[in-house]
């Protein structure tokens, strides 16, 4: 596997893709081997068995206290990009985006540059396995991303923005995972 230019894309709803855990796991081995001090998890849709979404490969790329700077280089360094366009995160929270092809697919991928033990970082992996724990959480999130396309979002930053208020539900209820609770998730907007 390469490191390769990020290839923007229409949001889909998609399968989950069992491979995406593997090319995960590549990536996540390329940049710890490259820099111990960096912790990286893959969270998303894509790291929860069964869940469909858009495809992306999140990663969660965490740097201790005055490693920014680091963390961004290194991940230019081996291949990543910066954002293109006027919805790029700012540099003080950055994402860099690239493309792997792993069998005849190509898997986009999407790294996530947060300090760590961070509030956003504890989030990103309290959610992630909250949707891996909760089937009940997994289906109302799957059932609230159909309706955002059905609503018309075809861009990244719509179709996450618009996931926002549904995952900060999620959050706020925690743990519980009563399927009395699933009408709240997909009614409550």
């Amino acid at each position: 596997m390469i490191i390769g230019t990020y290839t923007p894309a229409t949001v889909e709803y998609l399968p989950h893709d069992s491979e995406s855990r593997r090319v995960a796991g590549w990536i996540t081995n390329v940049i710890v081997e490259s820099n111990g001090s960096l912790h990286v998890e893959h969270i998303g849709s894509t790291s929860v068995p069964g869940c469909w979404g858009k495809g992306i490969i999140d990663l969660l790329v965490q740097y201790k206290p005055g490693g920014l700077e680091t963390a961004r280089d290194l991940l230019d360094r081996i291949g990543f990009q910066r954002q293109a366009g006027g919805a790029a995160f700012p540099e003080s929270r950055p994402m860099r985006v690239a493309s792997v092809e792993y069998f005849g697919r190509l898997y986009r991928i999407h790294a996530h540059v947060v300090a760590r033990d961070s509030n956003e970082a504890r989030d990103l992996v309290r959610f992630r396995n909250l949707l891996r724990d909760n089937v009940c959480l997994r289906r109302a999130y799957e059932a609230e991303k159909r309706a955002i396309l059905a609503r018309g979002a075809v861009e990244g930053t719509e179709y996450s923005n618009a996931k926002r208020d549904f995952i900060r539900r999620a959050l706020a209820l925690g743990e519980s995972n009563r399927e009395d609770l699933y009408p709240a998730f997909t009614n409550a907007r």
